[in-house]
């Protein structure tokens, strides 16, 4: 089987010879490393090509790219009718810090309100299927719905956590006609999605339970998941949210969700759940794992022992893909990668039974 299909058989609960290794296209360089672990099975995980363009006819979108010392900034501005918004971002490898997002008043929210009904969407399918017949099976590519609704405060480019708390506080009307305006939006997306030709999507993700807590998220994020399963499931797609904190407090409403996978569940010692705990809560559904970013640290022999035992807290190695999903500490990244592939050949060596 080539890595892609070990990663679908994943996906759609069964197994094969060894559990899937995935990481994402964005934290692994084209280099020999690379090569030797994509000829031993890893799988790469392409996000970047969407299955759908997103349009702002009536917005004027600028950027401007400078340096300060040795840092790469962009100032983009967006000019709508209703007032001018401005984010700073800094270029920081695969990612980038946000030094000022969207909101910075409440006279914001006019425009802010403009710029999401203003969005229209265009499928790009045709780009999509070619992009996945040129990489060839060595990689499995994702599409995504973009953010929850109310995830979209927080973790996209309109506030940062803090300020969404306070307004939450302060002015959750405000805050809500936005959501609705981004339900609407999310609502024409999923079919785009869903009639698409890839396999799976991701929906937000990155919810942190402490500062969301159950009830806004089983009020404000759960609805909206199933909403977009039942578009999926009527097309034989699969969806999923990256859930990588501590899960503990949601674990329950997430087992009553339709998702069919919990992507980039991280499991214990980083969060508050173990892989057999995950497995417990949630025996529906996949679990692609992120792979503890502290154990990296350890030595070689260390890494490759927890993906040993990692895998020994459950009973069936169904629907389980371990995945690296967060930075790895400079100069560890092919040992441990190799660590972790040496664990998962190991397994299979050791637990036949799981694997017939």
């Amino acid at each position: 089987m080539t890595p892609r299909e070990k990663v679908e058989r994943a996906l759609q609960g069964g197994h094969s010879d060894t559990v899937p290794f995935t990481m994402y296209e964005c934290m692994i360089p084209q280099c020999a490393a690379e090569r030797q672990m994509r000829n031993r099975g890893l799988c790469i995980v392409k996000r970047d090509v969407p299955v759908f363009k997103t349009h702002r006819p009536n917005v004027k979108v600028s950027r401007h790219v400078y340096w300060e010392k040795d840092l790469e900034m962009t100032r983009t501005v967006y000019e709508t009718s209703q007032g001018t918004l401005t984010t700073l971002s800094q270029a920081a490898g695969f990612t980038s810090w946000h030094h000022e997002r969207m909101f910075k008043t409440p006279d914001d929210y006019r425009a802010l309100l403009f710029l999401i009904q203003d969005e229209v969407y265009e499928p790009c399918y045709a780009d999509f299927a070619r992009a996945q017949e040129d990489f060839g099976p060595d990689a499995i590519f994702r599409a995504g719905f973009g953010l929850e609704p109310l995830q979209s405060f927080i973790s996209g480019m309109m506030m940062d956590m803090h300020t969404f708390c306070i307004e939450w506080m302060d002015r959750r009307d405000e805050i809500l006609k936005l959501y609705a305006a981004i339900v609407e939006n999310r609502r024409t997306i999923y079919p785009i999605v869903a009639q698409s030709p890839v396999l799976h999507a991701n929906y937000g993700g990155n919810v942190v339970p402490e500062v969301i807590g159950l009830e806004t998220f089983e009020r404000y994020y759960f609805p909206h998941y199933n909403e977009a399963a039942e578009v999926m499931h009527q097309h034989g797609k699969l969806i999923g949210c990256h859930f990588d904190a501590n899960c503990r407090l949601l674990s329950t409403a997430i087992a009553e969700t339709d998702l069919d996978y919990i992507e980039a569940f991280t499991p214990a010692p980083d969060t508050d759940m173990t892989l057999g705990e995950g497995r417990e809560a949630w025996p529906d559904k996949v679990l692609w794992l992120n792979f503890p970013s502290s154990v990296h640290l350890n030595t070689d022999a260390e890494v490759e022992q927890t993906t040993v035992d990692l895998l020994n807290q459950v009973e069936t190695i169904d629907g389980i893909i371990i995945g690296i999903t967060e930075d790895i500490p400079p100069g560890r990244w092919q040992d441990s990668c190799r660590a972790i592939i040496d664990g998962l050949e190991r397994h299979a060596k050791e637990r036949p039974d799981l694997y017939q």
